[in-house]
């Protein structure tokens, strides 16, 4: 009979002690997620690569100061989200790269389109308020492990995704003259919309 499946705790443990493969183990159990979380968050497959790369090497080195107080997915989360931050901070002076040419087929032509200009729309967000929107409404995190995630409190998460998703409304064009109650429904309507091609089936579309 086999070892039973070791616990992400279990794993960085794991890591912290000598085992040499726990921590490959551990980023290949949350790698597609931390992965379109990067490319959420960066608007950009290159950086969010750099970026992945980079919080994985400070997870690493890190991990003997987890204290074990949040899910490691979380922590895993935070320090993804923080490098992409970091990164954006390096590319503040530099001019957006346009968005590629999707090389989707014809029937998938106006997915793929929903996909490109939500991706872009996001790009416009301040990078506090489109991790909190990434977050909540693509990752489908709780605000409460939005916030552990995110580390900040619980207050600052649902005013960062009311204000990103009031934005996206209106930079999408979706309801944006209506009452202040349909801003929020239409963002987050918009946001899942696309959200089969943001989470991976057409990655290289960006």
């Amino acid at each position: 009979m086999g070892h039973p499946e070791r616990s992400d705790a279990e794993l960085l443990a794991a890591h912290v002690a000598g085992d040499r493969h726990a921590f490959q183990e551990l980023y290949g159990r949350h790698q597609r997620r931390l992965r379109r979380l990067a490319r959420l968050t960066t608007g950009c497959p290159e950086d969010a690569e750099d970026a992945l790369q980079e919080a994985m090497l400070s997870a690493h080195r890190s991990a003997g100061s987890f204290r074990y107080n949040a899910a490691v997915g979380s922590w895993l989360h935070r320090i993804v989200v923080n490098a992409c931050r970091d990164r954006l901070r390096r590319n503040r002076l530099h001019p957006s790269v346009p968005l590629a040419e999707s090389p989707a087929v014809a029937d998938r032509t106006a997915e793929v389109e929903t996909a490109l200009e939500v991706r872009a729309a996001l790009r416009r967000l301040p990078t506090e308020q489109r991790a909190a929107v990434v977050t909540v409404d693509m990752h489908g995190y709780s605000i409460a492990d939005a916030a552990r995630a995110l580390g900040v409190a619980q207050g600052t998460v649902k005013s960062r995704c009311a204000r990103g998703r009031a934005r996206l409304a209106v930079l999408l064009g979706r309801d944006h003259t209506g009452p202040a109650a349909r801003v929020r429904p239409a963002a987050r309507r918009i946001a899942l919309a696309a959200e089969g091609v943001l989470h991976g089936r057409v990655d290289d579309c960006a």
